[in-house]
């Protein structure tokens, strides 16, 4: 696991830990397969990937079987938004800073 995905994963819950961990190991799942996957009930996992899709660490797509369902997957280190790295947000800051001392 990369430093980046550590430290996304850091302020967040033990459960959402536990789910990521079982999509980046497992690949996909549903939100039923993931409660018995991980022994969580199905609202904790509810919850938990709302969390990791927040940071971006998970990403929702339609089951190919039930459009009705959705199924969740990790999303690979190299595919993340890029805005959510510390040099990107540094960038941005340095324009205002420049302006602020005019």
């Amino acid at each position: 696991m990369d430093e980046g995905t550590r430290e996304l994963l850091e302020p967040l819950p033990p459960s959402a830990k536990l789910v990521y961990y079982v999509l980046d190991a497992e690949g996909r799942f549903d939100q039923t397969g993931l409660a018995e996957e991980t022994r969580l009930s199905t609202r904790t996992v509810r919850f938990a990937v709302e969390k990791l899709t927040e940071v971006g660490l998970v990403e929702e797509g339609l089951c190919p079987r039930d459009a009705r369902r959705s199924v969740y997957q990790a999303v690979p280190p190299a595919e993340r938004d890029p805005v959510d790295e510390p040099e990107a947000t540094a960038e941005t800051d340095a324009p205002a800073a420049a302006v602020a001392e005019d």
